[in-house]
């Protein structure tokens, strides 16, 4: 099914990592909680594995959208946002004539690789600026030795993690150097950042130079796993929901590039198609709690109060290794808004908006985009759902307005729940006995664990 991923000399015995563990703890927790029968479930699960993916429909407009590995991070920014997607595949510029998928791409970029890359390049900084010493930092001497011969005013070609010295030089303007001691935290320190700091960062250097090739592997959430046309859209819907991919490459063995991009949300609005069908119509009339959701309950859902600063909103997406978060106000935590990782791209391609926003809060951020976007006038209500919805609701909600994420809320229009595009695709599908060892080898087993 996987190119490569057929182990054909035999099976290898592999210990399950702590990364697969909780992929097993999370799907064995929503399979516990159904209320559906147990032959509905086998019979959805059998037609989906006759299923292949080529049969799956393509993306808008019939073509993959792809990133060559030498553009700028500001470049993928400005072709994932005019495309209106997520992520996308990073094509290698020496690629060649190969048909072998491994020699053409180095893997998918997404915001979230590109949050990671601006918070820690922040991050980075603070803390050469703030450390005396390596083990104080806790980083690389390397790295400490670089950033503090910058800050110090010496010479050479120096550029760690993409930090350029006019980045670090423009951080000590600031009075990082001197305010901060040895042993701060990195992510309070980058807080203090000299302003003109995220101005080099963001409007001149690393962000215009460094390419989507150089922070790809460094700065990436999930592996690059693709799979064939023949794969079963079994298959597909396990590595979305219980594996925690996002996003799926389709190859066609013995042609070079990418014929299909499934992700999370093209499913949901697949299985938004599927209403008018038995099998689709008897579970999504189904309440969520018959099907286990809200999986997350209140006290684990992660939020950001709206006076908050943005910066820490995008620091917990980064920490939390989560897309999106619930803006609240007040300790029951009553939900005003929605923030996305997606909208990180305001502050990459129009930071001139955001002229002081190292002090810029929640609500300060989200009400700077409506004023200078197109719309309402408003914030954009979050998408919610009450606990006794039905799953129908809920996937008729994320389609019609491309959600990735619908939190659930009591009477007061307090957070209690949150439910994400891989609770509403485990909803559909179980993993068949030791499908996991029969289907993947040892090689996409080391992969999905990465």
């Amino acid at each position: 099914m996987f190119k490569g991923g057929v182990d054909m000399a035999g099976k290898q015995q592999v210990t399950k990592s702590s990364e697969l563990s909780i992929c097993d703890s999370y799907f064995e927790n929503i399979q516990s909680r159904k209320k559906l029968p147990f032959s509905l479930q086998e019979t959805l699960t059998a037609a989906f594995a006759e299923i292949p993916a080529s049969s799956f429909p393509p993306v808008p407009g019939g073509k993959v959208i792809e990133i060559l590995a030498d553009s700028s991070v500001a470049d993928a920014v400005s072709i994932l946002s005019e495309c209106n997607i997520m992520a996308a595949p990073v094509k290698k510029v020496d690629a060649g004539d190969s048909l072998d998928w491994r020699d053409r791409y180095l893997g998918i970029i997404d915001y979230s690789a590109i949050v990671l890359w601006v918070l820690e390049s922040a991050e980075l900084a603070a803390v050469a600026l703030s450390a005396t010493s390596a083990a104080a930092a806790g980083i690389g001497t390397g790295a400490v030795g670089a950033l503090g011969a910058v800050a110090l005013g010496l010479t050479g070609p120096v550029a760690v993690a993409g930090l350029t010295a006019a980045a670090v030089g423009a951080a000590v303007v600031g009075g990082v150097a001197a305010e901060k001691g040895a042993g701060k935290d990195a992510s309070t320190a980058a807080d203090n950042l000299g302003q003109d700091f995220y101005k080099v960062l963001l409007q001149e250097e690393p962000f215009k130079s460094t390419t989507v090739g150089s922070i790809i592997k460094s700065y990436r959430w999930s592996p690059f796993l693709p799979v064939t046309t023949n794969s079963s859209m079994l298959s597909i819907l396990l590595l979305l929901s219980k594996y925690r991919l996002r996003n799926l490459p389709v190859i066609e063995p013995g042609k070079p590039h990418i014929q299909n991009f499934i992700t999370q949300s093209a499913v949901v609005q697949g299985l938004e198609g599927c209403k008018g069908r038995d099998w689709f119509d008897c579970i999504a009339a189904q309440p969520i709690s018959n099907v286990g959701l809200p999986f997350m309950s209140a006290d684990e859902v992660v939020s950001v109060q709206s006076g908050e600063l943005i910066l820490e909103a995008f620091k917990k997406m980064k920490d939390n290794k989560i897309g999106g978060l619930p803006v609240v106000e007040g300790p029951n935590k009553k939900i005003i808004g929605n923030l996305s990782i997606r909208d990180i791209r305001h502050l990459l391609l129009k930071p001139e908006l955001f002229s002081n926003f190292r002090q810029h809060t929640v609500m300060d951020f989200m009400n700077t985009i409506v004023s200078t976007t197109k719309g309402t006038g408003s914030v954009i209500p979050p998408i919610t759902c009450k606990p006794d919805a039905t799953l129908g609701s809920l996937i008729h909600a994320l389609s019609s307005r491309s959600g990735h994420r619908i939190h659930v809320v009591n009477q007061s229009e307090e957070v209690v729940g949150v439910i994400t595009l891989r609770d509403v695709i485990s909803c559909f599908v179980y993993e068949p006995p030791n499908h996991f060892d029969s289907y993947f080898s040892f090689s996409t087993k080391e992969m999905l664990d990465e």
